[in-house]
């Protein structure tokens, strides 16, 4: 898990998600702005607090570092839950939308694969590959199943268009 949430992917799917279900934009933009805030907040606190029952140091739980990553996350969760309300648009009128958490996710575990491929350990290595082509799976899985309803319903049209 701290593999998978040390990522920018899942906490922008978090911001995205929470605009894809909410009707209003500026619902969607409120509620992932406050809720992206709450939970970075909430995780370097959980992380702080963790390390210190270890007897560990916990880099980026300091005061400043919670203060900094929770305006960065309530400054970025906007766009993100503005994005999430437009991918609710049917079709392949969303699909550019709808798109854009699994591309971030293949991007930067893309990214994390090529420049820390020495450091991590071996699990570590293994979650981010999986992550990446999950992202990839869900992706393909999303243009096709855009790409055949929009064919469908040209199909479906045209059928009904006749002689009578």
């Amino acid at each position: 898990m701290g593999a998978v949430f040390t990522g920018g992917w899942p906490w922008a799917c978090y911001a995205f998600l929470v605009g894809y279900f909410r009707r209003s934009k500026i619902e969607s933009v409120a509620l992932a702005s406050l809720g992206l805030a709450v939970g970075v907040v909430a995780y370097y606190l959980m992380k702080g607090i963790l390390a210190t029952l270890g007897g560990m140091y916990s880099s980026g739980a300091s005061s400043s570092g919670i203060a900094l990553w929770g305006v960065l996350a309530f400054f970025f969760g906007a766009p993100l839950g503005f994005l999430g309300n437009l991918a609710q648009a049917p079709g392949i009128g969303g699909l550019f939308f709808r798109l854009l958490v699994p591309l971030v996710a293949f991007y930067e575990t893309s990214m994390r694969l090529e420049t820390e491929a020495r450091g991590p350990s071996q699990v570590v290595l293994g979650t981010w590959t999986t992550v990446r082509f999950a992202a990839l799976a869900v992706a393909i899985a999303m243009v096709s199943h855009a790409v055949w309803g929009w064919w469908r319903s040209r199909r479906i049209g045209s059928a009904g268009v006749g002689v009578g």
